[in-house]
Parts: C-alpha cells; sequence; structure tokens
C-alpha cells in the first residue's frame, strides 16, 4: 500500500528555517532517521520510506505554498496513490507552539503543527515568515519527532485511531 505524506513550505533559502516550512522539517526529520535522502523532481523534491510492507512517498513541493495543489496532483496521479492514503503537514498558527493535530480534511487528512500567534495585530506575515525563537528551537527536534511518530501511525492504523492515540496528548 502507497501513501502520499506532503510537507509544506516555500522553496528557497530564505524560508529554511521558517515558521511556514515546519512541513518541510517534519519531512527532513522523517527522512534523516531513515537515513534517506530527497531528490529533486518534477513539481518537487521525494523519497520513499519503506514501513512495514508500506512504502511513503515523502513529498517536499517545489511550487509555492499556494501551488501546492499542482504538485499534489500530479504526484497523487505518477504514483497512483488514492487521495485518502495521502496526509499534509501544515503549519497552524491557531495551535500553540509545538501541538500536533491530525484531522481529515475531506477525503485527505491533516497533520496541523501549531506555531503559535504571538504577533502584534498587523505582524502575522512577518511571525509566519520569521524563524523559531532559541527556547522554540530547542524543542523542534522532540516535536518533530513526534510528528514523524503520527505520520507513521496514520500510515499503518488509519486516521482514526491515530486521532484516538495522539490528539489528546
Amino acid at each position: 500500500m502507497k501513501y502520499l505524506i506532503v510537507g509544506l513550505g516555500n522553496i528557497g533559502y530564505e524560508y529554511e528555517n521558517t515558521r511556514h516550512n515546519i512541513g518541510f522539517r517534519v519531512l527532513d526529520a522523517l527522512a534523516k532517521a531513515s537515513n534517506l535522502v530527497f531528490t529533486d523532481g518534477r513539481y518537487g523534491a521525494t523519497c520513499e520510506l519503506r514501513l512495514k510492507g508500506r512504502v511513503l512517498v515523502l513529498l517536499k513541493p517545489s511550487t509555492y505554498m499556494n501551488l501546492s495543489g499542482n504538485a499534489v496532483r500530479y504526484w497523487l496521479q505518477k504514483e497512483n496513490i488514492p487521495v485518502e492514503n495521502m496526509l499534509v503537514v501544515v503549519d497552524d498558527l491557531a495551535l500553540p507552539f509545538g501541538t500536533l493535530r491530525l484531522k481529515p480534511k475531506g477525503s485527505d487528512a491533516r497533520l496541523r503543527f501549531g506555531i503559535g500567534n504571538d504577533f502584534p495585530r498587523g505582524g502575522q506575515i512577518e511571525f509566519v515568515l520569521g524563524s523559531f525563537p532559541p527556547e522554540e528551537e530547542k524543542q523542534l527536534p522532540e516535536k518533530l519527532e513526534r510528528a514523524g511518530e503520527i505520520i507513521k501511525s496514520f500510515c499503518l492504523a488509519g486516521v482514526q485511531q491515530t486521532m484516538n492515540q495522539y490528539n489528546n496528548k
């Protein structure tokens, strides 16, 4: 069985460690833990993680976030993956830093990674495109590892069981 795991972010060095790129960082951590390396391809960088008889295609789209649908459609079709086997990892201002929430959204699922919302009125763009402060950066490895556990559980146990296990912690 195949799964498409999409980490959302913006391409380019200037966005590398921003809050908005947490989707890329989650996939980078998951790949690194399995000694996998992304290769650049059409519409994005990918690698394949094999997990108990399943294949997880990890995708970091090379389109800007608002155009990531093009990359997602291409890879779902290319790899012949049903949309219900797709998980999108995205940053979320509405959740406190490091909070992870898995939710079905339409026919696919979203893993929302809380980045907090500690910014002055009108400062949302600067906040989202800013870096994590040192105290949050220190906590990131643990949060990224947990996000990887949720992704694996989604592929092995399904969205409902994974939500029950992880969303309340």
